[in-house]
């Protein structure tokens, strides 16, 4: 387990109050991740988005892409405590969470507190552990609380897991149901780099560098968690108008009847429409979300709350080209 947190030394900006400053705020946290974390743009714009509509990501890729990276960045960047649980099949529930032991010299009971007493949390190969471990870490995420021998303890805002899995490789591994894959607001794909991006990773890592230890010490802090949750209370007030939000409803409903879908999302999946849709136009710089912000937000939202057909696996159709030819045949509105 790692907790790291950024130095208290930097200045940091005023607690934004309003839209434009918030904006500014998040760009900044960009500018700084950009300064380690080389390309992936629009997966730094999908975790920046589950950060202030107040969710968690389910992150998939194939090992080396840099996730961990990107996570100690991101924790840099917001001067938040962070910490990384790498899950196996022999992880128990209290090494998640904590437990209560008994301390000889003070003759009492006391909690020792886990890694979920953190800001940002980095669960790295979540599907290999077992479901037990799994789901104490999912009523952990949905309840932002944590309960110990009978005492329960609230998680200190803002709070956000990471969570990763390996698209490879299944043996040792515990799929996480349906129902748990519901907690997390976005399912994000982390794909392999283009040609320019390698290229510089590659000299970037190599170039005056020994090992692989990860070095974040070129990102000022430009935040902190109290800035963070006043982003987040900006972000929930960034205005939808009423043609927009029976867009996202109708996407959502007609995943329940669509052809190629056997189960489509449920309620649960309009409101992660919107909040990641708000985060998406304070991202952009506006105080009112657009169609486009709905429609982009439509994969990363929906993707892992869908079930394909028994038919569209065996034609190899993916929830990606799914929900692409459902987009395609539902009008958004103009204005």
């Amino acid at each position: 387990m790692d907790f790291s947190s950024a130095s208290s030394n930097t200045s940091l900006p005023l607690i934004p109050a309003t839209p434009q400053e918030a904006t500014e705020v998040i760009r900044n946290i960009q500018h700084q991740i950009s300064r380690v974390f080389i390309g992936q743009e629009k997966v730094v714009e999908q975790i920046l988005c589950a950060l202030l509509a107040g969710g968690h990501v389910l992150l998939e890729g194939v090992p080396g892409l840099g996730k961990t990276l990107l996570a100690k960045s991101l924790a840099q960047a917001c001067h938040c405590h962070s910490s990384r649980i790498q899950f196996t099949p022999d992880l128990m529930p209290a090494d998640v969470t904590g437990h209560m032991f008994y301390d000889m010299k003070a003759s009492e009971f006391v909690i020792r507190r886990g890694p979920v007493f953190t800001n940002l949390m980095l669960a790295d190969e979540i599907n290999r552990a077992p479901a037990k471990t799994q789901a104490a870490l999912l009523e952990v995420m949905q309840e932002g609380q944590v309960t110990i021998e009978g005492e329960t303890s609230l998680l200190s805002p803002p709070f956000l897991v990471i969570a990763t899995q390996n698209p490879i490789e299944q043996d040792g591994t515990y799929p996480l149901p349906e129902a748990q894959l519901d907690r997390f607001l976005l399912h994000v794909i982390f794909d392999y780099p283009t040609e320019e991006e390698e290229r510089e990773l590659v000299s970037a890592s190599t170039y005056g560098r020994t090992g692989d230890r990860l070095e974040v010490d070129k990102i000022e802090p430009v935040a902190n968690p109290e800035i963070i949750v006043a982003l987040q209370k900006i972000t929930a007030e960034i205005r939808v108008d009423d043609s927009v939000l029976d867009y996202a409803l109708r996407i959502v409903r007609t995943t329940r009847n669509w052809p190629g879908i056997s189960t489509g999302a449920g309620p649960r999946g309009g409101i992660a429409l919107i909040r990641t849709a708000k985060a998406s136009a304070l991202l952009a710089g506006r105080d009112f979300v657009t169609p486009d912000d709905v429609k982009q937000q439509v994969g990363p939202t929906l993707r892992h709350r869908i079930t394909l057909s028994p038919e569209a696996e065996i034609e190899g159709l993916s929830e990606e080209h799914i929900l692409h030819g459902l987009l395609e045949k539902i009008e958004a509105p103009r204005r």
